[in-house]
């Protein structure tokens, strides 16, 4: 579970140093200013290293993490350095501070050649100042490892042009199996097995659980979540009886596309209604914590592993975060996911979140830089199976990170190990490797690939991946969204400048709108049968038409129409 939320606000950001020397050799000014004649000078052939005859020294803006102490002096990034021959001098920022760090950047001219982390606003800085430049004509040109990739994967190429045709950034891909349905509900079988009723497969079987929990154990808590955690939104994995949930995406809107093509919010329809009837049921038998409505992760966890384990079913897209395997082993192995419960009406929803594995815009360019091909050439390493693995793990020169083809070892898919990892990840601070902080190339295969033992105990910390895997083999992929059924987003429509601002109001507006109605439903602070008319009228109040109607624009400008 590598990939979950690990990046955190640990390490002060280091100093906002003027770019004097930002691109090429120390001391060179000015923007792209060596021409093309000395360029052909400067490199070796594409795909073979060191990538610049000299040492090219360029200035790069990365996150920083807790258990990294320091990107300058790391081996992975001394490693980098002399088989590329490219030396990046860092400025670095806490996944809390990265965007307001970037903005001020940005706004001050004093930025940097690259950014390594998933820039948020290309239409600002790419499409309308121009500071970003294109990489679509460059990309086939200085990066054989990822174009390969994208010509067998053209719907990621086509999904990162942006409303102008272009393409500003590299992209990161991580193709975790477990995460396309990371709208997970786990059950405390110890539990259910005292309830007698065994596991529930419909809504009314799952309130009649309820009811008998709570007789059972008075103080106890049916069900619960956070607002914050991945995948912890109990609210939405309870809508997949009756309609579609798709997800937070960059705000909560409940944007979807309807069967019939057409982009909606989920948050006017009327299986939306039927799916608060239902979670206001709940809430009126006590059901329903009242905190799930309003904790963060961080207490979240603490209310799950109080003495007595007062929760019956929680939501999270991995137990281990809600639960440590270490600490409280019983609790944990207790937990087990169920699959969404069946509604009235037949309908059995596990969201597929199939766009999420494509991070857009995890390294773009700056038009201070005058060596975009060298910057290229250098994240083009981290397309290859060691590159990716060297980054995480360490860049194995004693043979000591990591294993390729382990002989007669199997990955998680039951196929022959293509890699057996020896450095384990570490929470504690370490300096020889990047962990989660470089470009990811992790496709299905690769991520299935890593050795493990087929007996593994899936209720240890060590048999996590198997056991996340596992569920979602069979409580969460059978129940994907199908055709004739409201389907997701890409988590980011491509928008253009005009269309961005136009929006931008609204969308908060919304967001909020309906958050604040859907509690009060559940609550009771309002009736879905007297004030349902007024709260679909408030669309019309907070810009709803308006925002479907740009997004409809940008989604058929994806599509090709």
């Amino acid at each position: 579970m590598k990939k979950l939320k690990r990046l955190a606000a640990a390490l002060p950001l280091m100093c906002l140093i003027a770019f004097g020397s930002c691109g090429g050799k120390a001391g060179d000014s000015g923007k792209n200013a060596v021409s093309s004649e000395t360029k052909a000078d400067l490199y070796t052939p594409v795909g073979s290293y060191p990538i610049a005859k000299e040492p090219i020294t360029m200035t790069l803006f990365a996150m920083s993490a807790p258990n990294v102490v320091d990107l300058q002096t790391n081996d992975f990034t001394k490693y980098l350095e002399e088989k590329t021959n490219i030396k990046w001098n860092f400025v670095t920022a806490s996944n809390d501070s990265a965007i307001e760090k970037m903005n001020l950047l940005l706004s001050s001219n004093e930025y940097p050649d690259a950014f390594l982390f998933r820039t948020p606003n290309i239409t600002m800085y790419g499409m309308q100042e121009h500071i970003l430049i294109p990489l679509e004509d460059l990309i086939p040109k200085y990066m054989p490892n990822y174009w390969r990739f994208m010509q067998e994967n053209p719907e990621l190429w086509a999904q990162q042009r942006q409303a102008d045709g272009h393409i500003y950034g590299i992209a990161s891909f991580n193709e975790c199996y477990h995460c396309t349905h990371y709208y997970k509900m786990w059950a405390n079988m110890e539990w259910l097995e005292k309830i007698g009723l065994g596991v529930p497969t419909t809504t009314e079987e799952f309130k009649a659980v309820c009811k008998r929990f709570l007789e059972l154990k008075p103080d106890g808590i049916p069900v619960t979540g956070s607002t914050t955690g991945w995948g912890e939104q109990f609210v939405d994995f309870l809508i997949g009886s009756f309609i579609t949930s798709p997800g937070i995406r960059p705000t909560n809107d409940r944007l979807a596309v309807s069967p019939s093509g057409e982009v909606v919010t989920i948050a006017n329809q009327p299986q939306y209604r039927a799916a608060l009837r239902f979670l206001r049921e709940l809430y009126t038998m006590g059901a329903i914590y009242d905190g799930g409505f309003t904790q963060e992760s961080g207490q979240y966890r603490s209310l799950v592993n109080q003495p007595g384990a007062p929760v019956l079913f929680l939501a999270s897209g991995a137990i281990v975060n809600s639960v440590d395997a270490e600490t409280n082993p019983s609790l944990y192995k207790a937990y087990r996911a169920v699959a969404p419960f069946k509604g009235p009406d037949g309908t059995q929803i596990n969201t597929n979140f199939k766009y999420d594995s494509l991070q857009e815009n995890k390294l773009v360019i700056t038009d201070r830089c005058k060596y975009p091909e060298a910057v290229l050439r250098w994240a083009d390493h981290f397309y290859t199976l060691e590159g990716y693995l060297q980054y995480q793990y360490g860049a194995n020169l004693d043979g000591k990170d990591f294993i390729l083809n382990p002989p007669g070892e199997v990955g998680l898919n039951g196929k022959p190990a293509l890699f057996k990892v020896l450095n384990q990840y570490t929470a504690e601070a370490q300096n020889h490797d990047w962990q989660d902080i470089g470009l990811i190339y992790a496709t299905a295969d690769i991520r299935l690939g890593e050795a493990t033992d087929p007996n593994i105990d899936i209720t240890s910390s060590a048999g996590l991946e198997k056991l996340l895997v596992i569920e979602t083999e069979t409580m969460c992929e059978p129940y994907s969204q199908k055709p004739g059924q409201f389907d997701v987003l890409p988590a980011r429509l491509k928008l253009t400048s005009e269309e961005a601002n136009s929006v931008q109001t609204i969308g908060v507006e919304l967001v909020k709108y309906i958050d604040e109605n859907q509690v009060a439903f559940i609550t009771g602070r309002k009736n879905l049968d007297t004030d349902w008319d007024a709260y679909l009228a408030g669309f019309d109040r907070v810009g709803l038409p308006e925002y479907l109607k740009v997004n409809q624009a940008a989604w058929d400008r994806q599509q090709g129409k």
